[in-house]
Protein backbone atom coordinates (compact mmCIF):
# COMPACT_ATOMS: atom_id res chain seq x y z
CA UNK A 1 0.00 0.00 0.00
CA UNK A 2 0.69 3.69 -0.62
CA UNK A 3 2.53 5.60 2.16
CA UNK A 4 -0.05 8.20 3.73
CA UNK A 5 0.52 11.63 2.46
CA UNK A 6 0.31 13.41 5.75
CA UNK A 7 0.78 12.11 9.18
CA UNK A 8 0.34 14.15 12.09
CA UNK A 9 1.50 12.23 15.67
CA UNK A 10 1.00 14.68 18.83
CA UNK A 11 0.92 17.86 17.27
CA UNK A 12 0.99 20.44 20.26
CA UNK A 13 0.89 24.48 19.76
CA UNK A 14 0.85 26.97 22.68
CA UNK A 15 0.17 30.78 22.14
CA UNK A 16 0.07 32.88 25.51
CA UNK A 17 0.46 29.21 27.63
CA UNK A 18 -2.97 28.30 25.82
CA UNK A 19 -3.10 24.89 23.81
CA UNK A 20 -4.58 25.94 20.28
CA UNK A 21 -3.25 22.51 18.60
CA UNK A 22 -3.36 19.51 21.46
CA UNK A 23 -1.60 16.47 20.93
CA UNK A 24 -3.38 15.82 17.53
CA UNK A 25 -3.18 13.04 15.25
CA UNK A 26 -4.41 12.54 11.54
CA UNK A 27 -3.13 10.46 9.22
CA UNK A 28 -4.28 10.96 5.40
CA UNK A 29 -4.52 9.06 2.42
CA UNK A 30 -2.80 9.41 -0.36
CA UNK A 31 -5.24 9.77 -3.51
CA UNK A 32 -7.82 10.93 -0.97
CA UNK A 33 -9.81 13.79 -0.37
CA UNK A 34 -9.84 14.77 3.62
CA UNK A 35 -12.24 17.19 5.32
CA UNK A 36 -11.03 18.84 8.41
CA UNK A 37 -13.96 20.34 10.87
CA UNK A 38 -14.42 22.23 13.47
CA UNK A 39 -15.85 25.38 15.17
CA UNK A 40 -14.04 28.95 14.94
CA UNK A 41 -11.08 28.80 16.96
CA UNK A 42 -10.74 24.78 17.17
CA UNK A 43 -7.10 24.84 15.68
CA UNK A 44 -7.82 24.22 11.99
CA UNK A 45 -5.76 26.98 10.31
CA UNK A 46 -3.06 26.40 12.80
CA UNK A 47 -2.70 22.67 11.73
CA UNK A 48 -2.64 23.28 8.69
CA UNK A 49 -0.05 25.72 8.79
CA UNK A 50 2.17 23.78 10.31
CA UNK A 51 1.32 21.17 8.11
CA UNK A 52 2.43 23.35 5.09
CA UNK A 53 5.30 24.46 7.19
CA UNK A 54 4.82 27.87 7.78
CA UNK A 55 5.19 26.97 11.91
CA UNK A 56 7.07 25.42 13.62
CA UNK A 57 5.20 22.88 15.77
CA UNK A 58 6.09 22.95 20.22
CA UNK A 59 6.19 19.72 19.82
CA UNK A 60 5.02 16.40 17.91
CA UNK A 61 5.60 15.01 14.37
CA UNK A 62 4.96 16.01 10.90
CA UNK A 63 5.43 14.27 7.82
CA UNK A 64 4.11 15.23 4.49
CA UNK A 65 4.92 13.07 1.94
CA UNK A 66 7.44 11.50 4.00
CA UNK A 67 9.79 14.40 4.73
CA UNK A 68 9.48 17.15 7.77
CA UNK A 69 7.30 19.88 6.05
CA UNK A 70 10.00 22.68 6.19
CA UNK A 71 11.82 21.08 3.40
CA UNK A 72 12.55 23.03 0.30
CA UNK A 73 12.52 19.90 -1.62
CA UNK A 74 8.19 19.58 -1.02
CA UNK A 75 7.67 22.99 -2.26
CA UNK A 76 7.14 21.43 -5.57
CA UNK A 77 5.23 18.58 -4.99
CA UNK A 78 2.61 20.66 -2.49
CA UNK A 79 0.01 22.93 -3.47
CA UNK A 80 -1.14 25.95 -0.77
CA UNK A 81 -4.26 27.88 -0.76
CA UNK A 82 -4.41 30.30 2.35
CA UNK A 83 -7.60 32.07 3.47
CA UNK A 84 -6.69 35.02 2.11
CA UNK A 85 -3.74 36.77 0.09
CA UNK A 86 -0.97 34.46 -1.73
CA UNK A 87 -0.85 37.36 -4.68
CA UNK A 88 1.00 40.30 -5.54
CA UNK A 89 -1.86 42.83 -5.53
CA UNK A 90 -0.74 44.89 -8.59
CA UNK A 91 -0.16 41.79 -10.62
CA UNK A 92 -3.31 41.25 -13.32
CA UNK A 93 -4.95 37.74 -12.39
CA UNK A 94 -3.64 36.28 -15.84
CA UNK A 95 0.16 37.20 -14.95
CA UNK A 96 -0.12 35.86 -11.53
CA UNK A 97 -1.38 32.47 -12.54
CA UNK A 98 1.26 32.04 -15.36
CA UNK A 99 4.28 33.07 -12.81
CA UNK A 100 3.20 30.78 -10.45
CA UNK A 101 3.26 27.95 -13.31
CA UNK A 102 6.44 29.17 -14.79
CA UNK A 103 7.82 27.76 -11.26
CA UNK A 104 6.56 24.35 -11.98
CA UNK A 105 8.25 22.14 -14.70
CA UNK A 106 5.21 20.09 -16.04
CA UNK A 107 2.29 23.14 -15.38
CA UNK A 108 -1.42 22.51 -15.95
CA UNK A 109 -2.57 24.92 -18.41
CA UNK A 110 -3.04 28.70 -16.99
CA UNK A 111 -5.67 29.92 -19.72
CA UNK A 112 -7.87 26.52 -19.45
CA UNK A 113 -7.86 27.30 -15.80
CA UNK A 114 -8.54 30.45 -15.79
CA UNK A 115 -11.70 29.39 -18.15
CA UNK A 116 -12.65 26.62 -15.78
CA UNK A 117 -12.88 28.78 -12.97
CA UNK A 118 -15.01 32.18 -14.69
CA UNK A 119 -11.83 33.87 -14.37
CA UNK A 120 -11.97 34.62 -18.26
CA UNK A 121 -13.70 38.25 -17.72
CA UNK A 122 -11.13 39.53 -15.36
CA UNK A 123 -7.71 38.08 -16.56
CA UNK A 124 -6.36 41.61 -16.81
CA UNK A 125 -7.21 43.14 -14.05
CA UNK A 126 -4.95 43.39 -10.64
CA UNK A 127 -5.37 41.05 -8.12
CA UNK A 128 -6.56 44.08 -5.55
CA UNK A 129 -9.52 44.99 -7.29
CA UNK A 130 -10.87 41.26 -7.35
CA UNK A 131 -13.87 40.34 -5.91
CA UNK A 132 -13.41 38.16 -3.13
CA UNK A 133 -14.92 35.53 -4.58
CA UNK A 134 -12.57 36.19 -7.75
CA UNK A 135 -9.51 36.46 -5.26
CA UNK A 136 -10.16 33.02 -3.60
CA UNK A 137 -10.98 31.41 -7.38
CA UNK A 138 -7.62 32.61 -8.37
CA UNK A 139 -5.59 31.16 -5.28
CA UNK A 140 -7.02 28.13 -6.10
CA UNK A 141 -5.87 28.26 -9.55
CA UNK A 142 -2.34 28.87 -8.31
CA UNK A 143 -2.24 26.43 -5.78
CA UNK A 144 -2.78 23.43 -8.49
CA UNK A 145 -1.29 24.92 -11.67
CA UNK A 146 1.97 23.08 -10.63
CA UNK A 147 0.60 19.69 -10.38
CA UNK A 148 1.06 18.85 -6.74
CA UNK A 149 0.62 15.52 -5.17
CA UNK A 150 -0.90 17.27 -2.16
CA UNK A 151 -2.74 20.27 -2.28
CA UNK A 152 -3.88 22.27 1.27
CA UNK A 153 -7.30 23.94 1.00
CA UNK A 154 -8.40 26.10 3.72
CA UNK A 155 -11.89 27.00 3.03
CA UNK A 156 -11.67 27.29 -0.70
CA UNK A 157 -14.83 28.00 -0.79
CA UNK A 158 -15.80 30.78 1.49
CA UNK A 159 -17.43 34.02 -0.47
CA UNK A 160 -18.37 31.98 -3.08
CA UNK A 161 -21.71 32.08 -5.46
CA UNK A 162 -23.36 28.97 -5.58
CA UNK A 163 -22.02 28.62 -9.63
CA UNK A 164 -18.53 29.14 -8.49
CA UNK A 165 -18.48 26.61 -5.59
CA UNK A 166 -19.74 23.24 -7.68
CA UNK A 167 -17.06 24.61 -10.09
CA UNK A 168 -14.48 23.89 -7.42
CA UNK A 169 -16.19 21.00 -6.50
CA UNK A 170 -16.08 19.53 -9.62
CA UNK A 171 -12.09 20.54 -9.58
CA UNK A 172 -11.58 18.93 -6.26
CA UNK A 173 -13.12 15.56 -7.01
CA UNK A 174 -11.09 16.58 -10.91
CA UNK A 175 -8.08 16.55 -8.53
CA UNK A 176 -8.77 12.91 -6.81
CA UNK A 177 -9.66 11.05 -10.09
CA UNK A 178 -5.99 12.20 -10.82
CA UNK A 179 -4.45 10.69 -8.08
CA UNK A 180 -3.79 14.00 -6.00
CA UNK A 181 -4.33 14.21 -2.29
CA UNK A 182 -6.40 16.89 -0.68
CA UNK A 183 -6.86 18.17 2.84
CA UNK A 184 -9.33 21.05 2.95
CA UNK A 185 -10.75 23.03 5.96
CA UNK A 186 -14.20 24.48 5.48
CA UNK A 187 -17.27 25.29 7.47
CA UNK A 188 -19.99 24.16 4.97
CA UNK A 189 -20.90 20.72 5.92
CA UNK A 190 -22.93 19.73 2.61
CA UNK A 191 -18.98 20.35 1.14
CA UNK A 192 -17.79 18.23 3.29
CA UNK A 193 -20.64 15.59 2.58
CA UNK A 194 -20.08 15.82 -1.25
CA UNK A 195 -16.47 15.50 -1.28
CA UNK A 196 -14.46 14.03 1.91
CA UNK A 197 -13.32 10.06 1.70
CA UNK A 198 -12.81 11.04 5.16
CA UNK A 199 -14.15 13.42 7.38
CA UNK A 200 -12.25 14.83 10.85
CA UNK A 201 -13.80 16.94 13.30
CA UNK A 202 -11.40 18.59 15.76
CA UNK A 203 -12.52 20.63 18.86
CA UNK A 204 -10.00 22.80 21.54
CA UNK A 205 -6.93 21.39 19.65
CA UNK A 206 -8.34 17.74 19.46
CA UNK A 207 -9.52 15.04 17.55
CA UNK A 208 -13.46 14.70 18.83
CA UNK A 209 -14.55 12.14 15.26
CA UNK A 210 -13.19 11.25 12.57
CA UNK A 211 -14.48 8.54 9.77
CA UNK A 212 -16.53 8.35 6.59
CA UNK A 213 -19.69 10.87 6.07
CA UNK A 214 -21.46 7.23 6.32
CA UNK A 215 -19.27 6.07 9.09
CA UNK A 216 -20.67 8.99 11.41
CA UNK A 217 -23.82 9.49 10.38
CA UNK A 218 -24.94 6.43 10.79
CA UNK A 219 -28.62 4.90 10.43
CA UNK A 220 -28.91 4.66 13.78
CA UNK A 221 -28.72 7.55 14.34
CA UNK A 222 -32.56 8.07 14.13
CA UNK A 223 -34.78 9.97 12.23
CA UNK A 224 -35.49 13.65 12.41
CA UNK A 225 -38.40 16.05 11.54
CA UNK A 226 -39.71 19.29 11.64
CA UNK A 227 -43.41 20.22 13.12
CA UNK A 228 -45.36 22.05 15.29
CA UNK A 229 -43.87 22.55 18.91
CA UNK A 230 -45.09 20.68 21.63
CA UNK A 231 -46.84 17.60 20.28
CA UNK A 232 -48.09 14.83 22.61
CA UNK A 233 -45.43 11.81 21.42
CA UNK A 234 -47.57 9.23 22.74
CA UNK A 235 -47.55 6.25 20.31
CA UNK A 236 -44.57 7.08 18.64
CA UNK A 237 -42.22 5.09 19.83
CA UNK A 238 -38.17 6.31 20.63
CA UNK A 239 -39.53 10.55 19.70
CA UNK A 240 -38.23 12.61 21.93
CA UNK A 241 -38.75 16.38 20.83
CA UNK A 242 -34.85 17.67 20.63
CA UNK A 243 -35.60 21.79 20.74
CA UNK A 244 -39.05 23.33 20.15
CA UNK A 245 -40.49 21.76 16.79
CA UNK A 246 -37.39 19.99 15.85
CA UNK A 247 -38.35 15.65 16.81
CA UNK A 248 -36.15 13.00 16.65
CA UNK A 249 -36.79 9.18 16.45
CA UNK A 250 -34.65 6.95 17.46
CA UNK A 251 -33.58 3.74 15.70
CA UNK A 252 -32.31 2.04 12.55
CA UNK A 253 -33.74 4.74 9.82
CA UNK A 254 -36.11 2.22 7.32
CA UNK A 255 -38.91 2.48 5.06
CA UNK A 256 -40.54 1.35 7.72
CA UNK A 257 -39.77 4.04 10.31
CA UNK A 258 -40.36 6.09 7.94
CA UNK A 259 -44.00 4.55 7.34
CA UNK A 260 -44.51 4.63 10.62
CA UNK A 261 -43.60 8.50 11.74
CA UNK A 262 -45.32 9.69 8.90
CA UNK A 263 -48.99 7.43 9.51
CA UNK A 264 -48.27 8.91 13.20
CA UNK A 265 -48.28 12.72 11.95
CA UNK A 266 -51.50 12.37 9.72
CA UNK A 267 -52.58 10.71 12.57
CA UNK A 268 -52.28 13.71 14.79
CA UNK A 269 -53.64 15.98 11.70
CA UNK A 270 -49.54 17.40 11.43
CA UNK A 271 -47.09 17.66 8.59
CA UNK A 272 -43.87 16.27 9.32
CA UNK A 273 -41.04 18.47 7.73
CA UNK A 274 -37.73 18.04 6.62
CA UNK A 275 -37.91 14.31 7.16
CA UNK A 276 -34.65 12.99 7.24
CA UNK A 277 -31.61 10.78 8.76
CA UNK A 278 -29.05 12.05 10.50
CA UNK A 279 -27.18 14.40 9.33
CA UNK A 280 -23.15 15.91 9.35
CA UNK A 281 -24.89 18.77 11.07
CA UNK A 282 -25.96 17.00 13.53
CA UNK A 283 -22.96 14.89 13.94
CA UNK A 284 -20.94 18.18 14.55
CA UNK A 285 -23.64 20.13 16.94
CA UNK A 286 -23.83 17.04 18.97
CA UNK A 287 -20.02 16.94 18.90
CA UNK A 288 -18.81 20.56 19.22
CA UNK A 289 -22.46 22.00 20.95
CA UNK A 290 -24.67 24.49 19.62
CA UNK A 291 -22.22 27.83 21.14
CA UNK A 292 -21.81 30.53 18.82
CA UNK A 293 -17.59 30.47 18.50
CA UNK A 294 -15.87 34.02 18.67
Amino acid sequence: MDAPALEVEGLVKSYDGRAVVDHLCLTVRTGSVHALLGPNGAGKTTTVEICEGFRKPDAGRVRVLGQDPRERTLRPRVGVMPQTGGAYPGLRAGEMLRLVAAYSAHPLDPADLIERLGLGEVERTTYRRLSGGQQQRLSLAMAIVGRPELVFLDEPTAGLDPQSRHATWELIEALRADGVTVLLTTHLLDEAERLADEVVVIDAGRVVASGTVAELTRAEGGLRFSATPGLDLTGLVGAREASPGQYVVAGAVDPQLMADVTAWCAGKGVLAENLRARSLEDVFLELTGPQVRA
